[in-house]
């Protein structure tokens, strides 16, 4: 069951989104880079005072508080989090499952959306609600999305310092691997914990965003194949072999999961090198699973876990 949840959580949040990027967009700006043109209807004015925003996404609402916006915030999903202070804004549902009459009754002045909430799209845009399309498929899509986010809500210089900082931690990470090895990585995002062995364990492809992580972090994914999230049998771990391996277990200690239990688990592929010389990094923070602002956090950490040998400030 736990493997399961982690796996749903990564598929939502990555594996699906863009998936009506392309089709169509009803409504708010272009995504940046996606060339999909917006057909009539609510825009989102330039500078707008956006008053009152809805926030269909845990990655979306980490964007608003950190830009100053939270005190705007007017509603979130029952998945948002963090900051803590989201956790005191009024639910409209889930991620996948909105209450549209939650919705309505906020009245927001904005809705801020991701590419997969297609049907939440069709549906608050025929209510009249203005919409903000934004994609966080990949680390520039965050970007943009912040420097979209600002530009819409006036807070344009917030959004433009704040994704300085983290181009500038970016190149921190660049500068201090470069022309290190790049040893395979590989990531896995959803298992059967606790059972005392691995059976088909969920790893990252290199189409989805934990694959542009590895590679910021100076690692080369071990898995090569094209399938999003494949499911690698031990068999299969051992025959890739890869010198490093990264578990992605969100809210581990709330899970009651212990790290050594769960490293103890990675010992039933002994031959696999990075069992042999000590190289399984478990991630246990709950934003792991959320492609928002906080994928320096994950960079960083990983950088470290990939090259320990690397100078780090």
């Amino acid at each position: 069951m736990q493997s399961r949840k982690v796996v749903v959580i990564v598929i939502v949040l990555f594996a699906f989104a863009g998936s009506w990027l392309g089709k169509r967009i009803l409504y708010g700006p272009e995504p940046a880079g996606t060339g999909v043109p917006v057909p009539a209807g609510p825009r989102i004015p330039v500078q707008g005072a956006c008053g009152r925003i809805v926030s269909l996404a845990p990655s979306i609402t980490e964007i608003l508080f950190m830009l100053g916006l939270g005190d705007r915030v007017a509603g979130v999903t029952r998945y948002c989090n963090f900051p803590p202070a989201a956790r005191t804004r009024p639910r409209i549902g889930g991620y996948d499952d909105p209450s549209y009459e939650a919705v309505v009754a906020l009245n927001p002045d904005l809705v801020v959306l991701l590419p997969e909430h297609e049907a939440a799209g069709e549906n608050l845009g025929k209510l009249g609600f203005p919409l903000l399309v934004v994609d966080h498929r990949s680390i520039s899509g965050i970007l943009n999305s912040m420097e979209t986010i600002g530009k819409a809500c006036g807070v344009e210089r917030k959004a433009m310092s704040v994704t300085r900082e983290l181009r500038e931690r970016m190149e921190r990470i660049r500068r201090a691997t470069e022309g290190l090895p790049r040893p395979r990585v590989l990531l896995s995002v959803g298992r059967n914990m606790g059972s005392g062995s691995l059976e088909d364990v969920y790893v990252s492809g290199r189409t989805v965003f934990y694959d542009e992580m590895i590679s910021l972090a100076g690692g080369v994914n071990a898995y090569r194949g094209d399938i999003a999230f494949p499911v690698l049998s031990r068999e299969g771990m051992i025959r890739m072999n890869p010198g490093v391996i990264l578990d992605m277990i969100p809210d581990l200690d709330e899970k009651g999961l212990a790290r050594a239990a769960i490293l103890r688990e990675w010992e039933t592929v002994s031959p696999v090198d990075a069992v042999k010389n000590g190289r399984v990094y478990v991630f246990g923070e709950d934003y792991v699973a959320v492609p928002g602002p906080r994928f320096i956090l994950i960079a960083e950490k990983m950088a470290r876990a990939i090259h320990p040998e690397a100078a780090w400030e």
